[in-house]
């Protein structure tokens, strides 16, 4: 039924400023249209669409990821342009961040602005 059409990804944000400021110009997503409504980034091919609403209750997990060729250059890029990865206590990550699945996945997590847990991973 869907199989042939193209997915939209979601995340709420409640501040417009601070999502513009993090989406756009610290990841540096290609914003193709703004409204008061939402933020609509083209994330190569598949539309990822920053909704604003008055209150955000971000959820425990991650909600939107990206696949990345080299994951530690990709941290160590991200850091220095100011984001903090996460650290969990029930995993064991390397001093980027970066946790390393059984199948030899490499998966680091940061949060947006309203708290949205986002990640990266390189697959083996």
């Amino acid at each position: 039924m869907l199989a042939d059409a193209p997915i939209i990804a979601f995340v709420t944000v409640s501040s417009p400023d601070h999502a513009l400021d993090f989406y756009r110009d610290t990841l540096r997503l290609n914003l193709v249209e703004e409204s008061q409504y939402a933020m609509v980034y083209d994330c190569k091919g598949t539309m990822l669409r920053v909704a604003v609403t008055p209150a955000v209750q971000p959820s425990p997990h991650t909600v939107v990821g990206w696949q990345v060729t080299n994951i530690a250059a990709t941290v160590t890029d991200m850091v220095a342009a100011g984001i903090k990865f996460q650290q969990y206590g029930f995993l064991e990550q390397d001093d980027l961040g970066i946790w390393t699945g059984p199948g030899g996945n490499k998966v680091a997590w940061f949060a947006d602005p309203d708290g949205n847990i986002l990640s990266l991973t390189q697959f083996s």
